[in-house]
């Protein structure tokens, strides 16, 4: 291996401090093999000419991108998962970064878009509430399951959560070392609350600057946080069709086909699970109110019999799944929300 060789092809397996290099020569042939420390990485790769760059996607790795392409590099950006299957032998850095060459070589391994710094921005303030909203429900069936040692049930649900709370404050039967607790308790679960409040309000506020989010608003069963999570995440994906974009978020059946013979499973844990959970429960939430009606318009009554066929759960993705589409082809084409665009679109043809 001569340090001459002039790389084509380089793996990089990026960690916190020690960075693990893996490089090709345009006839395929293994130039480089290096072991960096993170101020090493920086100075040498400042000096290597520009080259074809395969990283996996994980912490760091969007940094690492952006930094990289900078520098005159073509950054390729995969899914761990992927790589992996190029890990030949036990697991070690030289190993991965191999595998990261070799995977950054093959066309079918999907492409990563580099998020910038003003998405990871707002993706934080969503990340932020998420795990607020966690440590809530943490809390509060901590509460439930300690009061039930005492024989104290606390219905389900946050309305009934806090009323009962207050209800057993006052209660002077409980005693004092319990009181005390549930009262510590108490004041954690309202500053949590209080902070969820803050970042959806911080949230809001972004949306209502961002014209694209702005659109999304329009559909039903968006709202302020499925619309900045998808106009952040979905807006600049090299999708070609909305049902890509559906495939990407999640809310396509797994397939276990063979033959002739094909078999639709139920949705997977595959895709973007923030993104799809809001659309999902934006969705149940458009599903309930149009059973609701009594003399429904087109799309409702599409809902009502989808819902009839299908099942509730069913529609529900369905319906999600659908509101994916409109949303990217609203964003692709930068056109706002019909309801009755496909009677638009049958008479215009």
């Amino acid at each position: 291996m001569k340090n001459s060789t002039v790389t084509s092809v380089l793996g990089v397996d990026i960690a916190k401090n020690v960075f693990q290099l893996h490089g090709l020569d345009k006839n395929g042939e293994v130039s480089l093999k290096k072991r960096l420390s993170r101020a090493r990485f920086i100075t040498f790769m400042a000096q290597l000419p520009p080259c074809f760059i395969g990283l996996e996607a994980c912490g760091g790795a969007h940094h690492w991108g952006r930094y990289l392409t900078s520098l005159g590099h073509e950054i390729k950006l995969m899914s761990p998962k992927l790589v992996k299957a190029y890990v030949n032998g036990n697991k070690n850095d030289a190993a991965d970064a191999k595998a990261c060459c070799e995977a950054a070589t093959r066309g079918h391994v999907r492409n990563v878009l580099i998020k910038t710094e003003e998405q990871q921005a707002i993706l934080l303030l969503h990340k932020t509430r998420s795990r607020l909203l966690k440590q809530r429900v943490q809390l509060s069936n901590h509460i439930r399951g300690n009061l039930y040692e005492f024989g104290i049930i606390v219905a389900k649900g946050e309305a009934a959560f806090r009323t009962r709370i207050i209800e057993l404050l006052d209660n002077s039967t409980l005693l004092p070392q319990v009181k005390s607790v549930l009262i510590d308790a108490y004041e954690e679960y309202v500053i949590l609350s209080k902070r969820v409040k803050e970042y959806k309000k911080k949230i809001e506020q972004l949306v209502k600057q961002d014209k694209d989010s702005r659109r999304l608003l329009t559909i039903p069963g968006f709202g302020p946080l499925s619309a900045s999570a998808f106009a952040c995440l979905v807006k600049d994906q090299p999708f070609t069709k909305g049902r890509q974009a559906a495939a990407w978020i999640g809310l396509t059946p797994k397939e276990h086909s063979s033959g002739e013979k094909r078999q639709l499973l139920g949705i997977s844990k595959r895709g973007h699970r923030y993104l799809r959970s809001l659309l999902v429960h934006g969705a149940r939430s458009s599903v309930k109110e149009a059973m609701k009606k009594t003399e429904p318009n087109q799309r409702e009554a599409w809902i009502q019999r989808l819902v009839l066929e299908r099942g509730y759960n069913k529609g529900v993705v369905a319906l999600a799944n659908k509101n994916a589409r409109i949303a990217w082809a609203m964003l692709g084409q930068q056109q706002e929300y019909q309801a009755d665009f496909a009677n638009h679109y049958r008479y215009a043809a």
